[in-house]
C-alpha cells in the first residue's frame, strides 16, 4: 500500500485576491473569537507581505508574527492599524 503524504494547509497561500482577504476577515469576524479574528489577520497580513505591513503600520515585523499568531494577544491599536495596512475596514451593523 502506498503511503500518503500530506503537507500543512496555509491559508495564506489561498489568499489570492482582495475580494478573498475580505470574506476572510469577515468569517472570522463572524466567529466572534478572538484568536480565530488573529489568526486570520495573520494568515492574511502573510498573504500580503508581513514586510509590507509592517513598513505600512510602523510596527516591527517579528512582533507582528508573534501579535497575529493564534497565541497572539494584539491591542485593539495594532488590529486598527494591520486591517488599515491591509486595505481593509472594520465596520458595525446591527444583529440580526
Amino acid at each position: 500500500m502506498a503511503k500518503t503524504e500530506t503537507h500543512p494547509w496555509d491559508p495564506a497561500e489561498h489568499l489570492e485576491n482582495e475580494e478573498d482577504k475580505a470574506a476572510y476577515l469577515e468569517a472570522a469576524l463572524e466567529d466572534g473569537d478572538p484568536a480565530v479574528i488573529t489568526a486570520a489577520l495573520g494568515d492574511i497580513a502573510r498573504a500580503r507581505g508581513m514586510t509590507h505591513v509592517a513598513r505600512e503600520t510602523g510596527l516591527g515585523r517579528e512582533s507582528l508574527y508573534k501579535a497575529l499568531s493564534p497565541e497572539g494577544n494584539p491591542e485593539l491599536t495594532t488590529v486598527l492599524k494591520v486591517i488599515r495596512a491591509l486595505g481593509l475596514r472594520l465596520h458595525a451593523a446591527v444583529q440580526a
